[in-house]
């Protein structure tokens, strides 16, 4: 027997929804996804007031079935990264972060992808479209997104969080489906699968290296400040904005210059030890 409960909304749905919270359903995950040749991902995380983002919970689709795996209570889930990274196919709406999340939290490498948004750019063209105008678009349904914001790391979930966790995977294999058809007819599906592919290994990548573009054309001071940067705030587990701000790079290697200037310093890094540690690091 297996620790899973069932959810059956008062809604008209297609698929069963299984909320997974325990190591103990690890089989019965790897039995219903490791013959599946197509899956529908997507994650739920907070990303506020920390360095990397914090993985709540990943919604997997199947044809039949969608599973709401708990990444808060079953901590230990390694077995998903074999399933993720070797399926046929993973079905996406904006797969970047989904892939950032996936990588930073369980080093699981997203490459097999396809990415309805992008799919959807090269069909109609224009900007990218939020997942519930492309699900209208292929369906009768108004999605809600009042939870867009809620709180995913309190437990237990309420049932409006639920329901928004499967409905965002929901329609993602149907989706891909009939956008497949559109692309293949056009003659435009592999420069989306080569296009998917490309977000998703910009999401797989360590956090700095895409943070680290807007200083490419920095001297190496400023790259030198930037790296110190990063690693204490991973060290902190906090955003690197509060170690100090972008707009203060210049005036800090200025002050770093110029020992007269320290006072100055210390109105940008209040906390002593980090202004002393930086010192340090600027006279090595």
């Amino acid at each position: 027997m297996y620790f899973i409960k069932k959810f059956f909304f008062n809604l008209k749905r297609k698929k069963r929804v299984f909320l997974l919270d325990c190591e103990k359903d690890e089989e019965f995950i790897k039995k219903k996804l490791n013959n599946q040749s197509v899956l529908g991902v997507d994650t739920e995380f907070m990303w506020r007031n920390t360095y990397l983002p914090i993985l709540s919970l990943i919604q997997i689709s199947s044809p039949k079935n969608i599973y709401l795996i708990d990444c808060i209570k079953a901590n230990n889930l390694d077995f998903l990264k074999e399933i993720l990274e070797n399926v046929n196919l993973l079905i996406f709406h904006s797969v970047r972060s989904d892939a950032t999340v996936l990588s930073s939290n369980f080093n699981i490498k997203v490459k097999k992808v396809f990415d309805i948004q992008v799919a959807e750019r090269f069909i109609e063209g224009g900007d990218n479209k939020n997942y519930g105008s492309i699900v209208k678009k292929y369906f009768p349904i108004n999605l809600k997104k009042s939870e867009t914001n809620s709180n995913w790391l309190n437990r237990p979930f309420s049932e409006k969080q639920l329901i928004y966790a499967s409905e965002d995977v929901e329609h993602l294999i149907e989706i891909f489906e009939r956008q497949k058809k559109i692309l293949v007819k056009n003659k435009k599906i592999n420069e989306v699968l080569k296009k998917s592919s490309q977000e998703a290994a910009f999401g797989n990548r360590e956090l700095y290296i895409s943070r680290l573009s807007k200083f490419k054309n920095s001297t190496d001071k400023q790259k030198k400040l930037f790296m110190w940067r990063e690693n204490k705030a991973k060290e902190k587990n906090i955003p690197s904005s509060f170690i100090f701000k972008d707009k203060y790079f210049k005036n800090i290697l200025k002050f770093l210059s110029n020992e007269n200037d320290f006072v100055e310093l210390d109105k940008i890094i209040k906390d002593r030890v980090l202004k002393t540690d930086l010192i340090k690091h600027f006279n090595k």
